[in-house]
């Protein structure tokens, strides 16, 4: 970004910008998922000590490897129009200042989980930190035009995370949970690479719309959302879940695989972007109905 634009930027308060190093909104998601693995990982409910320290601990790491993100994409965040207003581009933060805030995010999420929770938890969380801020940002990101898909791993983890801090091991459920997450995550961000494949154009980040075109990309959003639909039914088939969630699971699929079709006839930003929209709400609607009918 241009010192003459870093000026006229208004400066935040300085808990606003680190309150944007946590990716807010990311982090809220990645805990709801883990808080959804938590509870469906038992019949009842669960310790209040678990729910309050197991979710304090998985929030925290995420926001400790979403502030690392923001540290290692500083660069080509100041040449992206999506990004260059972020705290490191507009020098409202230093670079000492993120790493020490991630650290001590990372220290304590570790020290809560291993002191409150259990030690396989704090593992996985750890080893999810590190697949996202390290193996993607530095590593995957720039290697191949897969790196959405094979670093999709470790924003597949929260319920995993959320169901190991609860019963202390990796339920066959917990990995159903993780695989509607993994097949989510490439059209879920494939639709805003097309919308901003210009921009990754311009950092030379090599997003599947800029290697191998918008027309292959949508296809490839495309058959990863009908792929979606009967994972999705998954929970239902192997008895999971009930009626209940497969009469929400099967309309909010079925939208879904409309914005992919919609996005495959047409290559149109606007409607990427409803589509990486509508992705986010799918995925917060499928696992709110798998928690009501745990409940129901």
């Amino acid at each position: 970004m241009k010192a003459d634009a870093i000026n006229n930027i208004p400066h935040s308060p300085a808990w606003k910008n680190y309150l944007e190093l946590c990716k807010p909104k990311v982090v809220a998601l990645i805990v709801f998922t883990a808080l959804v693995g938590m509870l469906l990982s038992v019949p009842g409910w669960i310790p209040f000590d678990t729910l309050i320290f197991g979710n304090l601990g998985i929030g925290l790491a995420a926001s400790s490897a979403a502030a690392l993100n923001h540290l290692l994409d500083r660069k080509a965040d100041a040449e992206m129009g999506r990004t260059d207003h972020r705290p490191l581009p507009t020098g409202q933060l230093s670079t000492n200042n993120v790493i020490v805030f991630a650290l001590t995010l990372g220290i304590l999420s570790m020290a809560i989980l291993i002191g409150f929770i259990n030690l396989l938890t704090a593992a996985l969380t750890f080893a999810s930190l590190i697949g996202y801020a390290l193996v993607y940002t530095l590593y995957l990101k720039y290697a191949t035009p897969q790196n959405i898909v094979i670093g999709g791993a470790a924003g597949a983890a929260p319920p995993v995370l959320g169901w190991c801090a609860a019963t202390g091991e990796i339920g066959d459920y917990a990995l159903l949970l993780f695989l509607i997450i993994f097949v989510w995550t490439p059209p879920h961000f494939w639709a805003l690479a097309v919308a901003k494949h210009e921009e990754y154009a311009k950092v030379k980040i090599p997003m599947l719309p800029v290697t191998h075109g918008l027309e292959f990309t949508r296809l490839h959003i495309l058959l990863y959302t009908i792929l979606l639909l009967p994972v999705s039914l998954l929970p239902y088939l192997l008895g999971m879940s009930g009626v209940v969630y497969l009469t929400g699971a099967v309309p909010l699929g079925l939208i879904f695989l409309y914005y992919a079709v919609l996005l495959k006839k047409k290559a149109n930003p606007r409607i990427a972007m409803k589509t990486f929209g509508y992705s986010i709400v799918y995925l917060m609607l499928i696992f709110a109905l798998l928690l009501v009918d745990h409940y129901v």
